[in-house]
């Protein structure tokens, strides 16, 4: 039998019990959106996370001397670059660098005559395009300059929890490249929020000169910190930079805790990928049989009329193939409404859960969906098979029926 007449005939089914097609259509829909949302709102949330570790903490690439740990924050000579400035020129004159720095690196303690709080201190060159997300986040008093030999930058939530503001004194303590403890007074230049918790609460900026003096560093520093104009050109710099005395990072190295975490909740999600779409099949599964149940006799006629049991397998399948395809159409409409909505409305997730990751986790206090097409497609793709698969057992059922039984069914 020609497929257009299989199809009219599966379309003609379909129309039988409209709110039983109108149902199942609604959880192919539905199933689809919610699929789309959740994996949407996942790769978002995975996404920002990477993406504010690496333009605030990491960089794409990092080089350090060989012998550098960054648990320890290590001050002495022997695990700090000799020749920021050279390897920093080198690595600026490549064209994929956007921003190369030298960054010194030391644990303290921020002090006021009520409070104390423990944070990690970065000699930041200020003039580099680097900390323009910190130029932008600037919500009180001004950026540093260079030259500055007594000012630093702290996050607002730092500020605020120890009730301090921009033009006060606070006290810094470390312990220096000799091992010394030392201290000194430093005047609060501006307050900056980044909308990151784990970052704001927890880090003080200065200018590198003065944090060389202050740790006792002279001109060596912790890391050079190198943003580039494109990701993927993170392994050919990395490759170009490496050398005998020096360790090259990557990105993917410097959030391997991240990275990890994720891969090992993915298989997490697919699991409830897989529980969504079982469902979807059920319910498919079970519209058919309804439907094949309710035509018994109709098929035995079909069939005693000549129609071949693979035509009427093919009939089965046509109505399962429509019903799957318009579900698919209004769920990934209504999907990309959610994800549109998630993505510039976003979830506020307040500064308590957002600091919970610490710096491994560089969450936002709001997090947003983002659109992945090609896992939108392969979500749309494995409905369809989903649903096809599901019809197979009504299909054969259906296929397999004699004319004579089929006619005396009441």
């Amino acid at each position: 039998m020609p497929l257009n007449k299989l199809w009219t005939l599966a379309y003609r089914d379909l129309g039988r019990n409209r709110r039983r097609s109108i149902l199942t259509l609604l959880a192919v829909a539905l199933g689809l959106a919610l699929l789309m949302v959740m994996n949407g709102y996942i790769a978002g949330v995975m996404e920002d996370s990477l993406q504010n570790s690496i333009r605030l903490r990491t960089g794409h690439v990092q080089i350090r001397a060989s012998s550098y740990d960054e648990e320890e924050l290590s001050l002495q000579a022997k695990d700090l670059l000799a020749n920021p400035d050279e390897l920093t020129a080198r690595a600026s004159a490549m064209s994929e660098v956007k921003a190369a720095a030298a960054v010194v690196w030391a644990s303290g303690i921020l002090e006021t005559p009520d409070d104390s709080a423990g944070l990690q201190i970065y000699g930041i060159e200020t003039a580099s395009p680097m900390y323009e997300p910190i130029r932008a986040a600037m919500i009180s008093g001004e950026f540093l300059t260079p030259d500055d030999r007594s000012g630093i930058l702290i996050g607002k939530p730092l500020a605020d929890s120890m009730n301090v503001g921009a033009g006060q004194k606070v006290n810094l303590a470390i312990v220096n490249s000799d091992g010394q403890p030392d201290e000194g007074t430093f005047t609060i230049r501006g307050l900056f929020a980044t909308g990151i918790p784990s970052y704001d609460q927890s880090v003080a900026l200065m200018p590198l000169s003065k944090a060389q003096a202050f740790t006792g560093t002279n001109r060596h520093a912790s890391a050079i910190f190198i943003l580039l104009n494109n990701q993927a050109d993170t392994e050919k710099v990395a490759a170009a930079l490496r050398g005998s005395d020096v360790t090259v990072l990557t990105w993917s190295d410097l959030n391997q805790v991240f990275v990890q975490t994720m891969q090992t909740s993915m298989s997490f999600y697919v699991i409830l990928d897989f529980i969504v779409m079982l469902i979807v099949a059920v319910i498919i599964a079970n519209t058919l049989l309804m439907s094949v149940f309710e035509r018994i006799r109709e098929m035995g006629i079909l069939a005693a009329l000549g129609m071949k049991g693979r035509n009427i397998l093919q009939m089965v399948l046509l109505e399962a193939a429509g019903l799957g395809l318009a579900g698919i159409v209004m769920g990934i409409v209504l999907g990309s409404a959610g994800v549109a909505y998630l993505a510039t409305s976003g979830i506020p997730i307040g500064d308590k859960i957002a600091s919970v990751g610490g710096s491994s986790m560089t969450l936002g206090t709001t997090l947003y969906a983002r659109f992945v097409p090609g896992t939108f497609a392969a979500l749309s793709l494995a409905m369809l098979l989903i649903v096809l698969l599901a019809s197979l057992y009504p299909a054969w059922y259906a296929a397999r029926l004699e004319p004579v039984e089929a006619l005396r069914a009441e």
